[in-house]
């Protein structure tokens, strides 16, 4: 056999041999992608199964739950901002009142509030039903206990209670109201931008901020603030009473420490949850009635983060980010 020969027939080998590896790996790609799949999908039925005997079987109790057949204290959270898409909203804060007031085995009331303020709407109507519910149970008293920051609307709920506590570092009072924008209007026209605004009412595009201010406008938005302030005074006032020192700067939207804030009265000792249930109430043992995420919701929340990751991995986008 000549040169020739031997090298086409050694180059139709190798080219033989390469197809051969090439479907062979490709046979085991394939049958680790079907692997993945069935994994993914026994896990998928498994996590179901756990879904349906959960949801049909196990009522899942609060961890204080056993607690709360006996004579204990009452815990609400009020966390982060006060606003009605929040955890921290009035229809969440008052169901939690009103479980904790109707319990008799309750002793007292703790608002453990750590917010630095929001809308005082929400606000409101949280003092509004802890004062209705002080008048229907007036046997049980309701502690706001302010931790990190009890701050502006914070401080409006604290204000209700029958006493508020602190720590020395807490940072306590913003009793005032602030309304902020930003005025564009020589950058618009630096940058060579025509505003076109049409309305139906006389003020109705008031406080544009890519408008030039008017005087009439301001005058009026400040007259609101002012009027909402002053409900806030008011509120602070019929709340603390005589406690408070005569001192205007209170009422100014200046913030204290906690050890600051027992001098001026803003607040009636420093102590945190456990203290005032342990030595104000006399009952130690405290229930969160915080409302929570239901089971179900809880779950289905973890199931879906769980079902992406798993989708993620079995796709092999574990080890990248969309962005």
């Amino acid at each position: 056999m000549s040169d020739e020969n031997k090298t086409a027939d050694s180059s139709t080998q190798q080219w033989q041999q390469d197809v051969i590896n090439r479907l062979a790996f490709a046979a085991l790609n394939e049958q680790k992608k079907s692997r993945r799949w069935k994994i993914f999908f026994v896990l998928l039925f498994i996590s179901y199964l756990f879904l349906v005997y959960f949801t049909t079987f196990v009522k899942p109790e609060s961890a204080g739950a056993s607690l709360a057949s006996k004579k204990h204290t009452a815990l609400i959270e009020v966390k982060g901002v006060i606003a009605d898409d929040q955890s921290a909203s009035a229809d969440n804060i008052v169901t939690g009142l009103r479980n904790a007031f109707k319990n008799e085995k309750v002793q007292g009331v703790i608002l453990r509030i750590n917010s630095p303020g929001g809308s005082p709407v929400q606000a409101g109507y949280i003092n509004d039903e802890i004062a209705r519910l002080r008048e229907q149970y007036p046997d049980t008293k309701i502690y706001a206990v302010i931790t990190d920051i009890g701050a502006s609307g914070g401080y409006y709920i604290a204000a209700a209670a029958d006493e508020i506590y602190a720590d020395k570092a807490s940072l306590v009072g913003s009793i005032g109201v602030i309304m902020n924008s930003f005025g564009f209007t020589e950058a618009i026209e630096k940058l060579g931008v025509e505003r076109r605004l049409y309305t139906a009412g006389e003020n109705k595009g008031f406080l544009d901020p890519f408008s030039p201010e008017r005087k009439e406008e301001v005058q009026h938005i400040k007259g609101m603030l002012d009027n909402i302030h002053q409900q806030f005074i008011e509120t602070v006032k019929q709340g603390r009473g005589d406690r408070l020192v005569d001192n205007s700067e209170i009422f100014s939207g200046l913030i204290w420490t906690g050890e600051k804030s027992l001098e001026l009265g803003l607040v009636d000792g420093l102590g945190s949850s456990s203290y005032v249930a342990r030595e104000i109430i006399q009952a130690e043992n405290i229930v969160d009635y915080t409302p929570r995420p239901d089971f179900f919701e809880r779950f289905t929340r973890q199931f879906g983060a769980a079902m992406g990751q798993a989708i993620s991995n079995t796709l092999g986008l574990e080890k990248g980010t969309l962005r």
